[in-house]
């Protein structure tokens, strides 16, 4: 008995350390959005070519464009179909699918279907390689707020950006721009040890390897390694650290690099012959200027970041605590890694407003960036770090991220594709779908829970993350109740606020009938 009760006593005590965690592992596998009518442009490619380079030893993806239909992102090359797409995670999912394959000819006697295949791959190279980055950020953040005991500051930062913004819709979904912020964000974490810390010259290895593996992932991370290394290299040499960190972030990147370049020629006829070269569907915008960037426009830039129906800044308002934040860091003499971060920001902001297909189709904000979100989690930790002192300061600054937390966990579990029809697709999509009852397929449905209903352990779940987040350290309870009752209240005044913006009328009306609810309905169960 005394063994027993030991036994529970140390599992209650492992749950109360780790609940955190363990509830954020639930909301990024809770749903499966995933709707066959529409024919994800940007997932299908990726998954054929999986099945190609597994099956056929191929890159090329006629038997997938056969079997379930062709899509915008499919490029002809040679007599062939090919996937436009950057073929790093088609190749992280290869393991997975042989795998998954396996088991169902052992298990079924039958080869996988399109969505069992489609939530492998989202989970393999999306859920597990973002909720590993987020525990590396964890202890990465902590050099940034030293005056963070409990790590409520960090536990802030971190749940703004894990389950309020960009970075969960593009985790529980098959497209790359996750992935290759996951491996851009682990290269400048390595870096730093290594610049910063003085560890061992051989971290660099993996550092150099997944900044070679973001453009293999995603084209446009490149331009994040760019101020990274120059930072480095500055560092590097004015410290004396010799040639060691250079040649092993060399020999770590050489790899990813040599074979997106003959992945490149295989498929396209030229190692600097990019997949949206061979583009036919949209070649009037890839052949514009270099990669499609031509000339700044301001309706870019605008359209990307203040717009009702995709702006960075309305679905995600807390990114600009960024903003003091680095003003903080170099007060701190942080110089350098604001002049990283703020570079980087400059530079991806730079890149959606000069882009002539900057509107990127259906998404939940500018994907195109979402690379560049990592780089403004240390700000905003330092931010909520130096307000900790102000409950109504604090408060009012997480009420700002209660509003990303809201849109995107909300969207996740409804229709996390938000087309160019809807003017103001939170009330239009988003919680319309909700008020019909409607959600994509989770585990509360397989709980047996109807409709709407099935959400509901979704949302507490949600409630207990950012709930912990808003109640911060440990101490006197009013000055706790304060900051909770400001950020409920800045939460919701702006979430109502939102309901102003116009919305896209009849237009959005039928694309909602025709298109949306019935693509949600035929999935329910």
């Amino acid at each position: 008995m005394l063994n027993e009760r030991d036994a529970l006593r140390a599992s209650s005590r492992w749950l109360a350390r780790r609940w955190w965690a363990i509830a954020l592992v639930l909301v990024f596998v809770y749903a499966f959005p995933h709707y066959p009518s529409i024919r994800s442009a940007n997932e299908l490619p990726r998954l054929y070519l999986v099945m190609a380079m597994a099956d056929d030893g191929t890159f090329a993806i006629d038997k997938g464009v056969a079997r379930w239909g062709s899509t915008a992102d499919v490029s002809p090359s040679r007599g062939h179909h090919y996937s436009n797409k950057a073929p790093g995670s088609s190749m992280l999912a290869l393991p997975a699918y042989v795998a998954l394959r396996g088991v169902t000819h052992a298990v079924a006697g039958r080869e996988p279907t399109l969505g069992e295949m489609m939530w492998t791959f989202r989970i393999w190279t999306g859920v597990i390689p973002t909720l590993l980055f987020l525990w590396l950020l964890w202890g990465f953040l902590a050099r940034f707020v030293p005056d963070d005991p409990d790590g409520s500051a960090r536990r802030s930062a971190l749940a703004i950006y894990a389950i309020g913004s960009m970075a969960i819709v593009y985790s529980v979904l098959f497209i790359s721009h996750q992935l290759s912020a996951v491996c851009i964000g682990a290269a400048w974490i390595f870096t730093v040890r290594v610049v910063d810390d003085g560890d061992d010259p051989r971290w660099m290895l993996a550092a150099g390897a997944l900044a070679g593996a973001a453009p293999l992932v995603d084209y446009q991370a490149v331009f994040a390694a760019v101020p990274i290394y120059i930072w480095a290299t500055i560092q590097l040499v004015e410290r004396r650290r010799g040639l060691a960190p250079f040649v092993w972030a060399a020999i770590g990147a050489a790899a990813p690099i040599a074979i997106l370049l003959l992945y490149h020629d295989a498929a396209f006829g030229s190692p600097l012959r990019t997949g949206y070269a061979a583009s036919e569907t949209f070649a009037f915008h890839h052949q514009k200027g270099f990669l499609g960037m031509d000339r700044l426009r301001w309706e870019a830039f605008t359209g990307s970041t203040v717009a009702p129906d995709n702006g960075l800044v309305v679905f995600c308002p807390a990114l600009l605590l960024a903003i003091p934040g680095w003003v903080l860091m170099v007060r701190r003499r942080m110089q350098a890694h604001v002049l990283v971060t703020v570079a980087i920001t400059v530079i991806y902001l730079l890149f959606i407003s000069s882009i002539n297909f900057w509107r990127g189709g259906w998404q939940l904000g500018p994907r195109y960036i979402t690379a560049m979100l990592p780089f403004l989690v240390p700000p905003i930790a330092v931010t909520l770090g130096a307000v900790a002192r102000w409950p109504a300061l604090r408060g009012a600054a997480l009420g700002l991220g209660g509003v990303g937390v809201f849109i995107y966990t909300a969207s996740i579990v409804e229709f996390p594709h938000f087309p160019e029809k809807f003017k103001n697709p939170l009330y239009e999509v988003t919680l319309r779908l909700i008020g019909d009852g409607l959600a994509a397929p989770n585990l509360g449905q397989l709980a047996g829970l109807p409709g709407g209903w099935s959400l509901v352990p979704f949302a507490l779940l949600v409630a207990a993350l950012w709930g912990a987040a808003l109640l911060g350290p440990r101490g006197a309870w009013r000055p706790r109740l304060v900051a909770v009752g400001v950020a409920v209240a800045v939460t919701g005044a702006v979430v109502l606020a939102y309901g102003g913006f116009r919305g896209g009328g009849r237009v959005a009306d039928d694309a909602y009938a025709r298109t949306v609810a019935p693509a949600v309905k035929s999935q329910m169960r």
